[in-house]
C-alpha cells in the first residue's frame, strides 16, 4: 500500500524513520503539520485501514496542491508485508 504524508522543505528529519525529531522540529517552527492534516483529512475510527490511508493520501494531495507558502512537500512510503504478514515499509520517493 502506498502511504504518503506531508512535510516541509526545511525539516531535516525523516517523518517515517525519525518521527520524534521530525515532530519536534515541525512544532518548534510553528508548522503544526499533524494538526493541519487532522483538519484536512476526513478520517474516522470506523474506516478500514485502506480507506483511512486513501483519505490521508487525498489530504496530502490537497495540501501540496494548495500550498501558498511553497514549503510543503509529499513524502511517500510503500508498505510491504513479509512472510509472517508483518508490515514493513520502504522509502519510495520524496517530492
Amino acid at each position: 500500500m502506498l502511504m504518503s504524508f506531508v512535510t516541509t522543505e526545511d525539516n531535516p528529519y525523516d517523518f517515517w524513520n525519525n518521527f520524534s525529531d521530525w515532530y519536534a522540529f515541525d512544532t518548534q517552527h510553528g508548522y503544526n503539520t499533524c494538526a493541519y492534516m487532522a483538519r484536512i483529512a476526513k478520517t474516522s475510527t470506523e474506516m478500514s485501514d485502506n480507506d483511512y490511508q486513501e483519505e490521508i493520501n487525498r489530504a496530502v494531495d490537497d495540501i501540496v496542491r494548495l500550498d501558498l507558502t511553497g514549503n510543503y512537500r509529499r513524502t511517500v512510503r510503500n508498505e510491504i508485508k513479509d512472510e509472517e504478514n508483518t508490515p514493513t515499509s520502504e522509502k519510495v520517493d520524496e517530492k
